[in-house]
């Protein structure tokens, strides 16, 4: 299986922070699997203008191949403005609409204050449900206090972080027994 774990800002240190632990995480549980960290802080990447992912050069077509060809997403994201960053969103501008099928997408979010909490439910989730994902349910939030000299040190959040890593892994596993069921039932 193949992971990626998406640090969706180019500026600040948390979001790179709770993506770094993330990674730390899983490759601590589950070694068998290739993980890859996408900071879109160290690649420079275009602006989308409707090409295909695949005719872009450089930078842009490295990250938009890497996600391309993942089984499982973690997406981490800060909250500007009460919505995801531009950066982001111009990944998902970069991607087909059919991007994420068959592909199952987890979230982590930081924030300054608990009042951006439903930016996920009211943003983010419809964008990936647009592109087809398989969305774990649930995701973990990450406010200001929850950190201390780019640590996480809320056991609370290393709990949810570890949780999270798991159900994105299980779903997937329980995901691709359903759709090999269904490929079976076709008989060649």
């Amino acid at each position: 299986m193949k992971i990626v774990a998406l640090a969706g800002s180019i500026v600040g240190s948390k979001t790179k922070t709770a993506m770094l632990k993330t990674v730390e995480l899983l490759e601590q549980k589950y070694p068998e699997h290739e993980v890859i960290l996408l900071d879109l802080a160290d690649y420079k990447l275009e602006f989308s203008d409707g090409r295909n992912y695949f005719e872009y050069e450089g930078d842009t077509k490295y990250v938009t191949e890497t996600i391309m060809f993942s089984d499982a997403i973690i997406i981490g994201t800060p909250t500007f403005q009460a919505s995801i960053p531009a950066t982001l969103k111009n990944i998902f501008d970069l991607l087909p609409v059919n991007a994420f099928r068959d592909k199952v997408v987890s979230m982590v979010v930081t924030a300054g204050t608990a009042k951006h909490y439903l930016m996920v439910e009211q943003q983010l989730k419809p964008i990936l449900a647009y592109m087809k994902a398989h969305i774990v349910p649930t995701y973990v939030f990450i406010v200001e206090k929850d950190f201390l000299r780019k640590e996480i040190i809320n056991d609370d959040i290393l709990f949810r972080l570890d949780r999270l890593v798991d159900d994105t892994v299980q779903t997937f596993n329980a995901d691709s027994m359903i759709r090999k069921a269904k490929e079976d039932e076709y008989g060649f």
